[in-house]
C-alpha cells in the first residue's frame, strides 16, 4: 500500500463515513486542529500556550498515519519539497553550533542544544499541521469554519490586547509552571513558555508602560499575530452571509482594537497594517472592485480621524519621537550581515549572543552600564534569524515556499484567498522585524492551507464557499 505523495492535486476526498455534512466544532474528526485554535485561551491559562502545537501534531500525525492504511492518499502542499529542504538545513546546522563567530559569547555545543532542539521539533509540528489541515476534506472542516476560527482568534488578540493594556501587571502561576521543579520553572526560557502574563513592561517613550503581549507571549508576537489575524476577521464577519447585528459588533471590536495597537507602540504592527492595506487595496484595484476601495478609504479616514481628535495619536507622537530601539536593531542588523560573510551557506546552526552590547565589550549589563548586557544576534527579525542561522540556503528555501504560494495561487480572487495572500505576504514585511516562530508560522501556514484547499476544491474565483467534493458549490 503505497502513499500517494501528489502536491496540490484536486483529488476528491470523501469525508470518513463517520463524519456528517456539519460535525460538531471540538469533537469531530477535525478535532486536533479545531480545539486547537478554538480552546487557545484554555491552553495559554493552563501553561501549554505553543507547547500546545507539538502535542496536538501527535494525534494530527496519527489521523494522517490512519488515512495512508486506509488507502486514501496523503496529498503534500505544492512545492513542499522546498518547505523540506528548509528543514533539512536546519538540521545540518546541528554540525555548527560548536562554532564561535567574532564578537559572540563562547560555548560548547551542549550549551547551545536546547533552542535549535525546541525550534526543530516546533518547525515539524507545524509541518505536520500544515499536511494535516490540507487534507482535510470540505465535509469535515469547511473553509468557512477555518476562517471563523481564526476570526476567532483575532478577537482573542484584542481581548489579550485591551488586558495587557488595563490591567499591564496581570500574571499568574499556570498548572504547568506548578508540576515544574523549582529550578526549571526559574529558567528565563522555560518561564516565557509557561508563565502566562498580560504584558510586557518597558520603557520606550520616557516612562515604563505596558505593552500588550497575552496571549502569545511576546508583545512583537502579539503585534505580528495582530496583522496575520485581522483580515481573516474582515473576511469571515464580511464576506460570508452574517446578521447586521454581528456586523455592527464587529465594527465596534475593529474601532476598540485601535487602543491596544496604539498603546502597544508597535510601530512594525502599524506598517503591517498600512501595508495589509496597500496590498489589499492593489489586488482589489486590478480586480476592479472600486466599490471595496471606497470601503477601504472610508474606514482610513475614519481611522485618522479618531487618532486626531483623541489622546492615541499623542501616544503615537511620543513613540516616533522616540527610537530606543533603533540603534539596538541596527546593531543586530550588522551582526547577522557580518555573520553572513563568515559562513554564508549554512550559517551557525542557531543564534549567538553577543560579547557585550552596542556600547560596550563587557559581557553583563552592570548599574554603570544598563546597555551593556548581551544581544541575541538574530532575535530583531525572522530575516536577519535565518540569514544567521540557516545562512542563504535556510533564508532562500524559507521565503521561497511562501513565495512560491503566492505566485501560483495568484489566481484566487476570493474573498477568503486575498485574506490568504495578504497574511502570507504581509509575513515577508514583518520577517525585518518579528520573528515567526511558533504561533505566526502556524497561522502563515493555516493561510497557505486556504489558497491550497481552495485550488483542491476549485472554489471559483470569486466566491468564498467551498465547493463540494463533485465540484459543486456548497453551502456551509
Amino acid at each position: 500500500m503505497s502513499l500517494a505523495l501528489r502536491a496540490g492535486v484536486s483529488d476528491g476526498v470523501t469525508a470518513p463515513a463517520t463524519a456528517t455534512a456539519h460535525p460538531r466544532l471540538l469533537f469531530g474528526p477535525a478535532w486536533p486542529l479545531t480545539s486547537l485554535l478554538a480552546l487557545y485561551p484554555l491552553w495559554w491559562a493552563l501553561g501549554l500556550g505553543v507547547l500546545i502545537f507539538p502535542l496536538m501534531a501527535v494525534p494530527m500525525a496519527w489521523q494522517l498515519y490512519r488515512r495512508h492504511a486506509q488507502g486514501l492518499p496523503v496529498r503534500l502542499p505544492p512545492a513542499f519539497w522546498i518547505w523540506l529542504a528548509f528543514c533539512a538545513v536546519t538540521v545540518v546546522g546541528f554540525g555548527v553550533l560548536d562554532v564561535d563567530p567574532a564578537g559572540t559569547v563562547s560555548a560548547e555545543f551542549g550549551e547551545r542544544i536546547t533552542a535549535p532542539v525546541y525550534k526543530l521539533t516546533q518547525h515539524l509540528a507545524l509541518t505536520v499541521l500544515l499536511v494535516y489541515a490540507g487534507n482535510l476534506s470540505t465535509a469535515v472542516l469547511p473553509q468557512r469554519r477555518l476562517v471563523n476560527l481564526l476570526g476567532w482568534l483575532f478577537a482573542v488578540t484584542v481581548a489579550g490586547g485591551l488586558l495587557g493594556t488595563f490591567a499591564g501587571h496581570f500574571e499568574f502561576t499556570s498548572p504547568v509552571e506548578l508540576l515544574l521543579p523549582d529550578g526549571v520553572r526559574g529558567k528565563g526560557f522555560v518561564k516565557s513558555l509557561v508563565h502566562p502574563y498580560a504584558a510586557q513592561i518597558m520603557d520606550l517613550v520616557g516612562d515604563p508602560l505596558p505593552r500588550p503581549a497575552a496571549p502569545w507571549g511576546y508583545t512583537n508576537t502579539w503585534g505580528n499575530n495582530f496583522c496575520l489575524l485581522v483580515v481573516w476577521f474582515v473576511a469571515a464577519v464580511f464576506a460570508y452571509p452574517s446578521r447586521p447585528r454581528t456586523r455592527v459588533l464587529a465594527v465596534g471590536l475593529l474601532a476598540v482594537s485601535v487602543v491596544p495597537v496604539v498603546h502597544s507602540l508597535n510601530r512594525g504592527l502599524w506598517i503591517g497594517l498600512g501595508a495589509t492595506a496597500v496590498f489589499i487595496a492593489v489586488r482589489q484595484a486590478l480586480a476592479g472592485r472600486l466599490r471595496a476601495l471606497v470601503a477601504l478609504g472610508v474606514v482610513l479616514a475614519g481611522l485618522a480621524v479618531a487618532l486626531a481628535v483623541t489622546p492615541l495619536g499623542g501616544v503615537i507622537e511620543r513613540r516616533l519621537d522616540n527610537g530606543k530601539s533603533n540603534g539596538v536593531r541596527m546593531f543586530l542588523t550588522e551582526r547577522a550581515v557580518s555573520g553572513v560573510a563568515e559562513s554564508p551557506v549554512l550559517g551557525f546552526g542557531s543564534t549567538r549572543s553577543t560579547q557585550g552590547g552596542r556600547q560596550s565589550i563587557a559581557v553583563g549589563e552592570s548599574a554603570a552600564c544598563e546597555r551593556c548586557g548581551n544581544f541575541t544576534v538574530g532575535g530583531n527579525g525572522q530575516l536577519w534569524q535565518l540569514l544567521y542561522a540557516h545562512g542563504l540556503a535556510g533564508t532562500l528555501t524559507y521565503f521561497g515556499f511562501f513565495g512560491y504560494a503566492l505566485w501560483r495561487f495568484r489566481r484566487d480572487r476570493s474573498a477568503i484567498g486575498l485574506a490568504a495572500s495578504a497574511a502570507i505576504a504581509g509575513s515577508f514585511l514583518a520577517a525585518l522585524w518579528y520573528n515567526s516562530l511558533v504561533t505566526p508560522l502556524a497561522f502563515t501556514f493555516l493561510g497557505y492551507v486556504v489558497l491550497w484547499r481552495n485550488s483542491r476544491f476549485q472554489i471559483a474565483p470569486s466566491s468564498v464557499e467551498p465547493v463540494g467534493h463533485n465540484g459543486h458549490q456548497r453551502r456551509n
